[in-house]
């Protein structure tokens, strides 16, 4: 298998914004405008670049797919009933246990990257086998291009598997590259992987719930 390591240019470049505690003063990138903690992300589809905007930038960018910017949403579910054997996974050729799945418009495909401590490192993905995968988990058809993205973790006994904005995924990344000590890892990287993944636990739980309410 073949594999390319992206240019730590690309989306790296804002990742250690997801791993350190943020400047009050941080500002949109797009008008330079005060942000809040809590704001809205765009990507560059063309370099897979997240830009932190304000709520008047990202509104320009919400629903015009041939901008330049698309403004990442913030939709999260966990695929409880997703179908992915053991068999599946292995034929996609990932070569670690976790690995996120979003279709390109730029590269007009599928694209698969997996997190490693160089950074997020795109992966030669078996189409044939995605497809049959798609075709079992008609949830797929519902992934918005270039800012949604399919996360799967196989690191534990039970296999996780989400449906997640973009960012979340270039996030744990971040964390892995900023955790990582030695040749395994040591125990920060896998306390942080498991802090990540009960978050999203917690916050697709919380959304379910509002939605039933």
């Amino acid at each position: 298998m073949s594999s390319t390591e992206m240019p730590p240019n690309r989306p790296f470049a804002t990742l250690r914004r997801f791993v350190r505690e943020r400047d009050p003063a941080e500002a949109c990138e797009l008008c330079n405008a005060a942000l809040l903690v809590s704001h809205a992300h765009l990507i560059e589809p063309a370099s897979r670049r997240i830009l932190c905007a304000c709520e008047a930038c990202a509104i320009l960018f919400s629903d015009r797919a041939a901008a330049r910017y698309k403004r990442i949403p913030r939709r999260l579910r966990y695929l409880s009933d997703f179908r992915l054997s053991d068999a599946q996974w292995e034929s996609l050729m990932i070569p670690i246990n976790m690995a996120f799945f979003f279709t390109s418009t730029p590269a007009a495909r599928t694209v698969a990257i997996y997190p490693s401590p160089a950074g997020p490192t795109e992966s030669s993905l078996d189409l044939q086998s995605w497809d049959e995968i798609a075709a079992a988990n008609p949830v797929l058809n519902e992934m918005q291009p270039d800012v949604e993205a399919l996360l799967v973790s196989r690191t534990s006994q039970a296999q996780e598997v989400y449906l997640v904005p973009i960012d979340e995924c270039y996030k744990l990344v971040g964390l892995i590259r900023a955790n990582w000590r030695g040749l395994s890892g040591g125990a920060e990287v896998w306390q942080a992987l498991a802090e990540f993944f009960a978050g999203l636990r917690q916050r697709t739980g919380a959304i379910e719930k509002e939605a039933r309410a």
